[in-house]
Order: C-alpha cells, then structure tokens, then sequence
C-alpha cells in the first residue's frame, strides 16, 4: 500500500534538495570547506534549554559546534556543514527531535559579517526556486530585498512589551516575554535580524567591547519564526569555562542530567582566533520558503511515522 502522506510531500521534498544543493553551491562559491565531523560525542555543550540524547556512554550531538570550533582552533578558516541533530524532547509543529542544520565559521570575522551572508545566502536561495524577492508565510508577504531590518534586544522590549529587557530579566521572565510578546512580531513585512543580546543570554558569544553588558550575538526571524541564531565567538577560555559551569549549575537547579565537561574544546579554544559563527535551521528556512505550516510537511519521515 502507497505510504500516501510520504507521497503527498514529493514536491516539498524535491524542493527542499535544490535548497540543500544551492546552499552548498553558495558556500563553495565563497572558498568555505565542507566538513563533516562525528554525529557522537562524549561531551555536549552544557546549554541549560537544551537536552543531549544519549548513545551508549556518548550522545548525539546537539550541534557540530564544539567540533568546527576545534578545526578553526586547527588552522581551518572558513568551513560549513549541512548536518542531522538531534534534541530531545522537542517536538511540535515547528519542532523535530532529529533535524537539519547548516553551521558555518568564519576566522577574523565577526556577527557583522554573518548578518550580511545571511541577506545573501537567503535571497539567492528564494531565486533558486522562482520566488524572487517575496516569500508569502502564514499569509503574509515577506519582502527579502536588501536592507533588511536590525533591530536590538532592547528595541524589540520597547516596541513589543511595557517592560525592558533588563525588567525582564530581573523578574525571570525574558524567555516568556520573548516568545509570547516579541517573537511573533518579528520579520512579518521584512526579515528582521535582532541583535545585541544582554549578558545574562550571551550563550557562547563574546561581549561588545563598547558596552559589555550586551553581547555581540544576532537572532534571524522570517514570519515570526527564529531561523538562526549567531556569535562572535567568545575565545577566552577562562569565560567560556564559567559559562559552562554557569549552565550547569541551572542545569541542576532543574533536576536536568550533568554532562561531562568538553575539556578537549576547552583546551584547544584558546589556539582559535577571533571568529563568527551561526546555526541556521536548515527545516524551518524550507517551512518558509515553502510557505509550510508545519515541519511535519518538509521532512521525509516523522518520527511518528518511523
């Protein structure tokens, strides 16, 4: 028997391959090396939100980062890689427990020079299916031509919410306001890059010089959907080290499991020079490029489906 909702996705799915082939295309054109490092790793990053999904004594990545980190620590310049990941736990209409993401890093760079890649990157992919510079997504026309929208973190508390970030962040409610006031304001006429995220969510970004209390980290929205997330990458071993033990410490607040520390990436990062790198959703850029309304309608299986 015909397996009818595989068959119903073969014009998504035949999409989806010339994306995946222009992104390639795109980034060899640009003298970056594809990589492909271990989906199994014996330490993930110790993100708080974030949970790893066991193999055997290892697990499965959650992101090649700490590994294309090692390589730029290696001498590697300008590399990328289309990958599967996996977290556990998420799952809904725009989550999948096992999902695609494209990485790419870049040396001497910076959050500044991805933003300008990512205008790039995403407007040739719209060409290359016949979108040109429109993409409709949850009935909206979302206009792709350059410039597109910079906006700060505390821009977007003034614009979307009666708080600020800082407010926000006192309270323990920056994660919620975000998701439920702000987020699905973002990119609905043009993309919106938002950018200069405060301390407290630096992640693995590096501070501005300029003013330290923000970092120098963006977040891609197209339609009121995150799309990608970015650094200049934070090189200073001693800093990374207490946000990782910070992350652990809520970790465990949480009742979560304790990973392992990455003491090799530890070790190597302070060889790594001043670098950008971003994590784009390789699934959720093809939901809006297709105007999907579930993730469910890109993938080739489900893990219900399996």
């Amino acid at each position: 028997m015909k397996n009818w909702p595989l068959a119903r996705r073969k014009n998504a799915l035949h999409q989806r391959a010339r994306i995946i082939q222009k992104i390639r295309q795109f980034f060899n054109e640009r003298g970056y090396i594809e990589m492909e490092t271990p989906y199994r790793i014996p330490a993930p990053a110790p993100e708080s939100h974030i949970n790893a999904v066991p193999s055997g004594q290892w697990f499965l990545h959650a992101s090649p980062e700490l590994c294309m980190k090692r390589m730029l620590a290696a001498g590697y310049e300008k590399i990328f890689q289309i990958c599967r990941c996996w977290r556990e736990g998420e799952r809904g209409s725009q989550h999948i427990p096992e999902f695609t993401l494209l990485e790419w890093y870049r040396v001497r760079s910076d959050y500044l020079v991805l933003m300008d890649e990512c205008e790039e990157l995403i407007q040739s992919l719209a060409i290359e299916i016949g979108l040109g510079e429109r993409v409709t997504y949850r009935g909206q026309r979302i206009h792709l031509a350059s410039p597109w929208e910079r906006m700060t973190v505390e821009e977007a508390f003034r614009r979307f919410t009666k708080i600020s970030a800082k407010e926000a962040l006192n309270q323990d409610l920056f994660d919620e306001v975000m998701v439920r006031d702000i987020e699905p304001g973002l990119g609905i006429v043009n993309p919106v890059i938002l950018y200069e995220y405060p301390y407290e969510r630096r992640s693995l970004a590096r501070l501005k010089k300029e003013n330290p209390t923000v970092a120098e980290r963006f977040e891609l929205y197209l339609g009121g959907l995150e799309i990608a997330n970015a650094f200049s990458e934070l090189t200073d071993v001693g800093e990374q080290r207490k946000v990782f033990l910070s992350e652990m410490e809520t970790r465990q607040s949480l009742g979560r499991e304790i990973y392992p520390m990455p003491e090799k990436f530890l070790t190597e990062l302070e060889e790594m020079p001043p670098s950008a790198g971003i994590a784009l959703g390789v699934d959720r850029l093809v939901m809006v490029l297709l105007n999907a309304t579930k993730i469910d309608e890109v993938v080739a299986f489900t893990p219900e489906e399996l």
